[in-house]
């Protein structure tokens, strides 16, 4: 699918002291980190993620993926935490623009998955606070707990600042993965430069004909507020249900043409396996 121009939302600005300490520039403004824009041909290995996910994200009937954070806590968090440092130590500037794309959303999950292993056992990842709760009030999302480039970076810069604005990219939304029911899946493999576009529509595919993603009763449709918060990102509402289209199974596309916007909805509640 061809990209569509993003706009950045609700970013605010956070000033951090304790960066300078260590070296690391903080990030205070709110646009894009041009810094990061690829513009080589490099790129990194993601093979240790992919055990990682591989052994501890669990797919059930249904086609959701579930994380079993207690395995992951006793046995995986040692190589996650070292997968991590290595992302870090990393220069994605360097990497071809399906290598970084695929660096950064890996980075996001990767990082995401940590935090709540931290504190676990944990019912939501907005009960965890780190200090500052970004887009969503509450949460880990504004804190700087990461170093890229000697650059202290957030969550919410890896997706509003550098994800979304430099990739362009709407498929982006199937990536990043929230820790939450209502998120699109975490996949079962790590982002490549390779495989990305193909994981990026399966897993699209994936969301959007499960019940979390776009639902359809009584000639309404009831669908994830990622699609309301991000509506500029797909074109804005008027072109969510051509989106749709685009992934939908034959009936259940059929009911999205003929139904109207309804709600938009999000759970919060962990994707544990527990």
């Amino acid at each position: 699918m061809t990209g569509i121009s993003r706009r950045q939302l609700l970013t605010g600005t956070t000033t951090i002291t304790a960066v300078f300490i260590c070296g690391i520039s903080p990030v205070t403004a709110a646009g894009p980190i041009g810094k990061f824009r690829p513009g080589g041909n490099g790129g990194i290995g993601h093979s240790a993620f992919d055990a990682i996910l591989r052994a501890y994200v669990r797919r059930d009937a249904n086609g959701y993926n579930t994380i079993d954070y207690r395995g992951l806590k006793a046995a995986g968090h040692g190589a996650l935490k070292s997968y991590l440092g290595t992302l870090q130590n990393a220069k994605p500037s360097t990497f071809s623009a399906n290598e970084a794309h695929a660096y950064w959303i890996n980075l996001y999950n990767a990082a995401t998955l940590d935090v709540v292993t931290d504190h676990y056992p944990v019912t939501s990842i907005k009960k965890i606070n780190l200090g500052g709760g970004g887009l969503f009030g509450s949460g880990p999302w504004s804190r700087r707990f990461l170093s890229v480039e000697g650059t202290a970076l957030s969550l919410d810069d890896i997706e509003h600042r550098i994800v979304r604005p430099i990739f362009s990219d709407p498929m982006s939304h199937y990536g990043l993965n929230c820790a939450s029911y209502s998120c699109p899946n975490l996949v079962t493999s790590a982002y490549t430069g390779s495989n990305l576009d193909g994981l990026l529509q399966r897993n699209a595919r994936d969301y959007v004909n499960h019940e979390r993603g776009v639902s359809v009763r009584s000639g309404r449709i009831t669908s994830s507020k990622i699609y309301s918060w991000y509506a500029a990102d797909f074109g804005g509402k008027p072109r969510l249900k051509q989106h749709w289209g685009a992934f939908a199974a034959p009936q259940h596309g059929a009911a999205i043409r003929a139904a109207s916007l309804g709600r938009f909805v999000y759970d919060w509640s962990l994707n544990d396996a527990a």
